[in-house]
């Protein structure tokens, strides 16, 4: 029985990448190296190489500005962390600098893996997605398909990506000692749990406006679960870690990786300690360096990791309720200007984790910055987003 369902959940898992499992009982080896080789995505090519399809005058010019605000902002304020831009996969600029463990005296490198926080919710939004296109469930499915017992009967996966679930914030009321014991570690079973037990109250009626909330995200990891047979720490390892190169991104896994894990500081340097919400994943607690989310970003945008009609969905504002700027997406927040104009990012804030995933599509430009100290200097990157298209950022922010 053991041997069957490893079986299936393998076949399960290769269907997301390659769109079928064959034969239950072999899968060919050449598959395997295509999973393991993703093939089509555009290579990351660092400064220095000697493939480099940009013009060097070009380089140069991206080069300075993006050092003239690095050091303005990140070295001027002591950042613990690492800065990368890259275009079309050519990284333009890379920095890491500060402290990764205080008590054991590590630096931060280009493999250090910092906790990401909020933009955990890309990875798994892009799970979900993979899961789509391998035919493995809906956008439109409910909750209540995979969890009978789930008592709001009308949000569905889409609803939850979007954040249009009305659902709670699990840590505005696993807080309460009648709810749950914050001596305990909080699961994300446990969160499905308590929403089925105490039927807590929703926000507001199902996908008729946005709330964000990471209730949604932990439940759409019980979700992949669900329906890969794998733990999400292994699904998300095989759907994206190991498919895209990823070495150096992880699930936090409270029971394994409390010691090891990257600990993160407040401003005055006093470390942060581990709480009872830690124990949840999918809204967050993945860890990785900017060049693995470089690596992931190059894949979802490269039209063969994702369906293209997939893609689409993902880029599309959910929440037009009342006008204005501001929107989400399938796991991607956006800023839509009057002038046409749409900027797709996520940020992230856990404990002293902060952190900045900026994706131009347009432009194939992607800026990443993760902090392990607390500040709120990871989100300025958004300001150099102005050096590459019509964002109506102020240049002066840039340090110009």
């Amino acid at each position: 029985m053991k041997l069957s369902k490893y079986i299936f959940q393998y076949c399960t898992l290769l269907t997301i990448t390659l769109g079928s499992c064959q034969n239950k009982n072999q899968v060919a080896k050449d598959e395997i190296a295509q999973v393991q080789t993703s093939k089509g995505l555009l290579p990351i090519v660092t400064p220095g190489s000697s493939s480099n399809a940009l013009p060097s005058n070009y380089l140069t010019t991206k080069q300075q500005q993006i050092e003239k605000f690095y050091n303005k902002t990140w070295s001027k304020n002591s950042m613990n962390g690492g800065f990368l831009v890259a275009k079309e996969g050519h990284v333009l600029f890379e920095k890491y600098q500060g402290v990764a463990s205080k008590e054991k005296k590590t630096e931060i490198t280009s493999e250090t893996p910092i906790h990401i926080a909020s933009v955990s919710k890309v990875f798994t939004a892009t799970a979900i997605l993979k899961l789509v296109d391998g035919g493995k469930l809906q956008l439109e499915n409910k909750v209540t398909d995979f969890f009978p017992s789930f008592p709001y009967a009308k949000i569905t996966v889409r609803t939850l990506l979007n954040h249009r679930s009305g659902l709670k914030n699990y840590a505005y009321f696993t807080n309460r000692k009648e709810v749950w014991d914050s001596h305990k570690t909080l699961t994300n079973q446990d969160v499905l749990n308590i929403l089925t037990k105490y039927k807590i109250p929703l926000e507001f009626a199902t996908d008729t406006r946005f709330s964000y909330s990471n209730t949604n995200y932990a439940l759409l990891a019980l979700i992949i679960e669900k329906v890969t047979g794998f733990t999400y720490p292994e699904a998300m390892s095989k759907i994206i870690f190991e498919p895209l190169g990823m070495k150096n991104t992880y699930v936090f896994k409270m029971k394994e990786d409390i010691n090891s894990a990257t600990p993160s500081y407040r401003a005055s340097n006093q470390r942060f300690a581990f709480d009872f919400l830690d124990g949840i994943y999918g809204d967050k607690n993945i860890y990785s360096t900017p060049r693995d989310l470089l690596k992931l970003d190059l894949a979802r945008r490269s039209g063969h990791f994702l369906n293209p009609n997939l893609e689409a969905q993902v880029y599309k504002g959910y929440s037009n309720e009342h006008k204005g700027t501001k929107n989400y997406g399938l796991g991607i927040r956006m800023i839509e200007w009057e002038n046409g104009e749409s900027f797709y990012f996520h940020n992230g804030w856990w404990h002293g984790n902060t952190s900045a995933y900026i994706t131009l599509g347009k432009e194939k430009v992607t800026i990443i910055a993760l902090s392990n100290k607390f500040t709120h200097t990871t989100y300025m990157v958004r300001n150099l987003a102005a050096l590459f298209g019509n964002y109506p950022f102020k240049l002066e922010d840039l340090g110009e």
